[in-house]
Parts: structure tokens; C-alpha cells; sequence
């Protein structure tokens, strides 16, 4: 009997394979960007053969709440995600996709936070698709159709009521996208070019994500004081529309509402007893998005992480900034703006009970177009390892492991990712778990994390050492095409 020859043989390495089980010792060969086999260490044999023995594989990290979308076209290196272990990222989010939108105006906030006038230029999910793959990014690219650039796209003022002939419309967007292999449907009410729809709009565009066997994500209304109201309203959509809820970045924001993640939690937990829901979150006391003069209450700290008008003042403390103008920080942000923020909201205490909760799945939430960018954008993934798993032994390195690949590949239908099995892509991380850390600061954000060995994208050898290899092996990742049967090659 002849002896397979595989492309490449990683030997030896320990296998955590994203179940949440102990690992063990073996080989793995790869074969044209699949998992063609697993067996006993010492016991495969490839073209390319890579000692692997001392070095934990896992499968690759999913980053299932990422702003990526220009990103995967314009700069498809995609330095900050490649070097943390991710090698698929769900984009889209917030109610936020640079898809279906040929714009015809300045972005409205928070449309911005992700392209400009000239970033929006795709008419369609078949045509950003077609780009992303001609640009053919260092990882995989999951899309979501946001909510926001929906309404954006029918109506010339989406601060306003959609009447019942634009809910179609969006309704047909919407459809088109998930027959083009979007993952699903992205909300992201708490903004105000969404603020205004009811849950009646949303659930007509929920239905058809459900149709196609997409998921529906929520950037819930009120992360504040009326959190338990939100969640309700987000699974009242989800159950309606009959498809898996996932709470994007779970929190109890502002220092009013700390300590209420025991009750958000509950609240999700009871909700589960009656229809999927999952949720997200990062490893941070801070969140990022647009520098609104109504989100800064002058008691949490906020950073400028990008400033259109005042560049100078990227990464500067903002009461520091209105000091200097003699104004308050409201009116220090109005003088900003166009603006981003880096808002110190949560208390240690619930981003701690919200990760350690069975049913979070990491997400970075990253943000690569600001210049000063919260330092999640390269560090969530190792953080979570490093920080919150090894030192704070929140929990055991496997769960980690399956809060960053199984379970976020099961939510959002990537069965073919996610996991060390046979017929799975090669979406691999090499690292040592007494090593890896990240690095990124708030002073200091776009520093790659350490002790990542190897990261390989379809089979494809992306990083060594922190390094990238030039080589890219990610692609656009359509829903039906990523279903896994059992057997199936």
C-alpha cells in the first residue's frame, strides 16, 4: 500500500481542536488548503515537513465582530487580525457594511467609521465579493448586510421613518446579498441613521436573513439603562423572524449601569430556554466608535483615536484637549468632529462575568481605518489567551480555544472552519501558551502580540515568528458554500 504524501506535514505538534477537550499529540497533513488527515505523531509523511512538537495547534481564530470590510480590499495584508492567530473575520457589523451602497453623499456617522464617499462602491454583495477576492486577503472574509447602510442606501434622510415601500426595497438588497452568500443581517439601532426603526422593520429584514439560514446580530438600542429592554427587543426579533440572535460586544456600559451583568446575563440565559442566542464581546474596560458631544457625560475618560478636523490631536486624552480650548469636552468633541472615540465604560467586574459566560464568543471589534485605534484591533485574541485564560485562569485553554473557533464557526454557519477535522479548511495557529501575550497599549496600539509560532490561512504558511510571509491564502467565505457534512470531501 502506498504512503500518502501530503503537501505538508505539521508534526507532533498538541492538538486543541476546538471542542473544548484536553489535547493530545499528532500529526496533521494538509492537502490543497484542506485538514487531509490526522494521525499519530511521527506517523505522516508530506512534501513540506514542520516540527510543530512543543507548540499548541488549534484552529484558526474567528473574529466574529470586525469592521474589516474596506480593509479585505484595500489593504489585504491585514496585519493587525493575521498576527493575533485570526484568519477569518465576520464583517459587517453594528448595522455597518460597506455593502449594498453606491454612495452618493459623505457617510453619515457611523457609516464613516469604516470607508469614505469612494469606499462605498458596491452596488451589490455578488460585486464586494468579486473585489474582495480579486484583492485575495491574508484572511477569510465572512459578510454581514448592515441595517444602516440599507436604510442609507433607500432613503435620503435615514434618521427618518422608512414607509412600507422602502422596508421592500431593503428587503430586496437584503435578499440579493443572501443569495450571494452573505452570512446575514446586522443591526445596529443604538445609531441615529437606525435609531428611528422599530422592531416591526427589523423583523421584516430578519425574516429574510432566516429564509437563507443566516444569523441576525444586534448592536443593541441601549447599552446603558435600558439594557434588559434591549435584549428582550433583539430576541423578540430574532424568535420572531425564527434565527440565531448574537448580542454584538456585550456590555453594561457607564459607571450607572456597572454591575449589571449578573441581570443581562440571567436575562440572556432565560431567553435561551426559548430560542438561540449567543453573544460577543472583548477583552476591555473600553469601547471605540464615533466622537458624539451626546455619548461624552464628563465622567469616564474618552481618547480621540482620529480626528478629521484636528489630527494633532489623535490619541490625546479628551478632558486634556478641552482644557487647553478652555471649553468643555462636550464642545471639544463638536470642534473634532468628523471624530472617533475610545470610551472607558465598563468596570472590570462584568467585561469579567461577561467572558467568562459559556456562550461569549471573541470578538476584537476593531477599527483599522482610525489613526489611534483601540488597541483591541491587534490584541483581543492574545489577550484573551494570555491575560484573562493563563493568568487569570478565567477559564481553561480549550474553552478559550472554543469561544475563538467552534462556537463561533457553528453560530454563523462555518462548519468548514473552526476546527481540526478532517476536510476542514487549514486554518491553523501554531503558539505557546506560556508565551503568547499581546502587546498593544492605548498609548500604544498597533503592536503585533507575541508568541505565535506559525499561522496558516487554507493551507497557505501566513506568519512566522510575528512575521508575515507575503503569501495570502484568504478568500470570501459565501454561506452555502461553507456547510460540512460529515464524510463529505
Amino acid at each position: 500500500m502506498t504512503t500518502p504524501i501530503y503537501d505538508t506535514v505539521l508534526h507532533g505538534g498538541t492538538l486543541l481542536d476546538g471542542s473544548a477537550t484536553p489535547g493530545y499529540q499528532a500529526d496533521i497533513g494538509i492537502q490543497a488548503g484542506r485538514i487531509a488527515a490526522i494521525a499519530p505523531a511521527g506517523s505522516l509523511h508530506g512534501q513540506q515537513q514542520r516540527d510543530a512538537s512543543g507548540w499548541i495547534i488549534s484552529p484558526g481564530f474567528i473574529d466574529v465582530h470586525a469592521h474589516d470590510d474596506q480593509q479585505a480590499v484595500s489593504a489585504p495584508s491585514m496585519q493587525a487580525k493575521l498576527t493575533q492567530g485570526v484568519t477569518t473575520v465576520v464583517v459587517g457589523n453594528c448595522g455597518i457594511s460597506l455593502v449594498p451602497w453606491v454612495a452618493d453623499r459623505t457617510p453619515p456617522a457611523p457609516l464613516n467609521l469604516i470607508g469614505s464617499q469612494a469606499d462605498y462602491c458596491y452596488p451589490t454583495v455578488a460585486a464586494y465579493a468579486a473585489a474582495v477576492d480579486a484583492a485575495g486577503p491574508s484572511v477569510n472574509i465572512g459578510l454581514l448586510v448592515g441595517h444602516s447602510t440599507l436604510r442609507v442606501n433607500v432613503l435620503d434622510d435615514p434618521a427618518q421613518a422608512a414607509s412600507a415601500a422602502q422596508v421592500e426595497q431593503m428587503q430586496a438588497l437584503l435578499e440579493e446579498g443572501m443569495q450571494s452568500g452573505a452570512l446575514g443581517f446586522s443591526s445596529g439601532l443604538f445609531y441615529p441613521t437606525s435609531k428611528i426603526a422599530g422592531n416591526d422593520e427589523v423583523i421584516a429584514l430578519a425574516k429574510v436573513a432566516a429564509r437563507h439560514g443566516g444569523v441576525y446580530t444586534s448592536h443593541i438600542r441601549d447599552e446603558y439603562a435600558g439594557v434588559i429592554d434591549s435584549i428582550h427587543e433583539a430576541c423578540d426579533a430574532g424568535e420572531a423572524a425564527g434565527l440565531q440572535v448574537v448580542l454584538s460586544h456585550h456590555k453594561c456600559a457607564g459607571p450607572a449601569n456597572w454591575g449589571r451583568s449578573n441581570e443581562s446575563l440571567a436575562c440572556v440565559t432565560e431567553r435561551r430556554r426559548r430560542h438561540p442566542v449567543g453573544l460577543d464581546a472583548y477583552p476591555y474596560t473600553a469601547g471605540s466608535t464615533t466622537l458624539n458631544p451626546d455619548y461624552v457625560d464628563g465622567k469616564i475618560k474618552v481618547l480621540v483615536s482620529w480626528s478629521e478636523p484636528h489630527p494633532e490631536h489623535n490619541g490625546r486624552d479628551l478632558a486634556e484637549v478641552a482644557a487647553e480650548w478652555g471649553v468643555d469636552q462636550k464642545e471639544a468633541a463638536r470642534r473634532l468632529s468628523p471624530a472617533g472615540g475610545i470610551y472607558f465604560q465598563m468596570h472590570e467586574d462584568d467585561v469579567r462575568r461577561i467572558l467568562a459566560y459559556p456562550h461569549t464568543m471573541i470578538g476584537s471589534d476593531g477599527l483599522p481605518r482610525d489613526a489611534h485605534p483601540h488597541p483591541r484591533l491587534w490584541g483581543a485574541f492574545p489577550r484573551v489567551l494570555g491575560h484573562y485564560c493563563r493568568e487569570e485562569k478565567l477559564f481553561h485553554l480549550p474553552e478559550a480555544i472554543r469561544r475563538m473557533t467552534t462556537l463561533s464557526a457553528d453560530t454563523f454557519g462555518l462548519r468548514r472552519r473552526g476546527r481540526l477535522q478532517v476536510g476542514c479548511a487549514a486554518d491553523l495557529v501554531v503558539f505557546s501558551p506560556a508565551h503568547i501575550r499581546d502587546t498593544a497599549t492605548f498609548a500604544d496600539p498597533k503592536q503585533p502580540a507575541q508568541g505565535i509560532h506559525q499561522v496558516w490561512v487554507n493551507g497557505v504558511l501566513s506568519v512566522v515568528d510575528g512575521v508575515l510571509t507575503g503569501q495570502r491564502g484568504g478568500r470570501m467565505l459565501r454561506r452555502q458554500q461553507e456547510r460540512f457534512d460529515e464524510g463529505q470531501p
